[in-house]
């Protein structure tokens, strides 16, 4: 049993045993219309499949191997029915970089978010990544011959009704990175007094000095409607800081307040309020493509975000052990990426919250240390809570 920090934004949530169902077959299609064998493939030479999680309350989570991506999420709406509440595609070819570059539902690794000129420094050496955006290296590097974690087929373990685990390898020098690093995603789609959890838990080890930084790319939309997508969304976000960018959205190294700028989400707002303020962070992130410097900063389990959505009545409550969150709001998507049913993801079609470590760390002391020494393990934790308000 987890025990969970339960502060007045998720008032609704209550400590409890979480319990899966009891084991049973694969459906021919899953409750979000998923067809298996639509996954079922070999990637450069690895196998990829659909695993299916359920909970006891009736929830449902499709996860592939590739890229350890969540491909649906079905949970209850207000209405009786239920909701898939992230983007995704119906097949695993969508999925592969050469017919879709995107990071809808991955994995991210080793480092999720920036890295300046794909520079950093450790012990006196100089490491060189792939410069994948502006110069940088983005999640991890994700060109063609370069590719992060997200494109990479993870092995499977499916140890419960309820739980998947995914593990990988990446050698010494993979992409760049020093150090041979052993990962592990924990999927776990639960139940606690009525309301659904999704748990993913995080772990790797090392046997040379490196730096590491894994999350989860989700593109959540409450609502289900991709057509209007998510800027009548209301957010809550417990930072009362974040962390500016310069026009190649690289982090600067400060923490500025969010007091008075369109980055103030500690009284909850809706998304479309001022995403298009006349604002430099703003025109810089083409919109909110920014980290949020978490209050409670203390690795343990707590809320630091809200979501809900008129439409659905579907609220989500974001616990992390993360000291920053990217929020990023699907500003590149253009309607040309059709997802799951044939729908046309436009802008704003979705909203990303990557729990992480801030942007750039390796190169700014002044930031909590992404450094995983050899004989250590790197831990993290987020868990997606839903519930329902009429």
């Amino acid at each position: 049993m987890k025990t969970l920090k339960v502060l007045p934004l998720a008032a609704l949530l209550v400590s409890g045993v979480w319990s899966c169902t009891p084991s049973g077959d694969t459906p021919q299609k899953t409750l979000s219309n998923l067809d298996p064998a639509n996954f079922a493939d070999v990637y450069r030479g690895d196998t990829t499949a659909l695993y299916v999680l359920k909970n006891a309350a009736g929830a449902e989570a499709c996860i592939t191997n590739f890229g350890g991506r969540l491909v649906s999420l079905m949970v209850p709406n207000k209405d009786g029915g239920m909701t898939d509440v992230v983007l995704g595609f119906d097949s695993i070819q969508a999925y592969y970089p050469e017919n879709n570059q995107t990071d809808f539902g991955a994995s991210i690794g080793r480092y999720a978010n920036r890295i300046n000129q794909g520079r950093f420094m450790l012990d006196g050496e100089e490491y060189q990544l792939p410069q994948n955006n502006f110069g940088h290296c983005l999640h991890g590097g994700t060109d063609m011959g370069t590719m992060g974690w997200q494109y990479r087929v993870y092995d499977a373990e499916q140890t419960s009704d309820s739980t998947l685990v995914l593990s990988i390898v990446s050698p010494d020098g993979d992409n760049g990175f020093p150090g041979t690093v052993k990962a592990t995603v924990k999927y776990e789609l639960m139940s606690d007094d009525g309301l659904n959890v999704l748990d993913i838990a995080y772990s790797a080890t090392t046997d040379k000095k490196t730096i590491i930084n894994m999350t989860n790319h989700s593109y959540f939309n409450l609502g289900g409607d991709y057509e209007n997508g998510v800027l009548g969304d209301t957010l809550f976000i417990a930072a009362d800081y974040y962390t500016p960018v310069d026009s190649t959205y690289m982090t600067l190294g400060t923490l500025e307040p969010v007091a008075g700028t369109p980055m103030d989400f500690t009284t909850p707002k809706t998304i479309g309020r001022d995403i298009a303020a006349d604002n430099e962070q703003i025109r810089f992130g083409n919109g909110y493509d920014h980290n949020w410097a978490l209050n409670a900063n203390d690795n343990e389990l707590v809320p630091q975000a809200a979501l809900k959505s008129p439409v659905t009545g579907i609220t989500m409550y974001m616990y992390t052990t993360e000291p920053g969150v990217q929020v990023y709001c699907g500003n590149f998507l253009d309607g040309t990426i059709k997802g799951k049913g044939g729908k046309a993801y436009k802008q704003r079609a979705g909203i990303c919250l990557e729990t992480q470590h801030y942007p750039d760390s390796p190169n700014k002391p002044q930031w909590p240390s992404t450094v995983l020494e050899p004989g250590d393990t790197y831990e993290s934790n987020t868990s997606y809570f839903f519930a329902v308000e009429k």
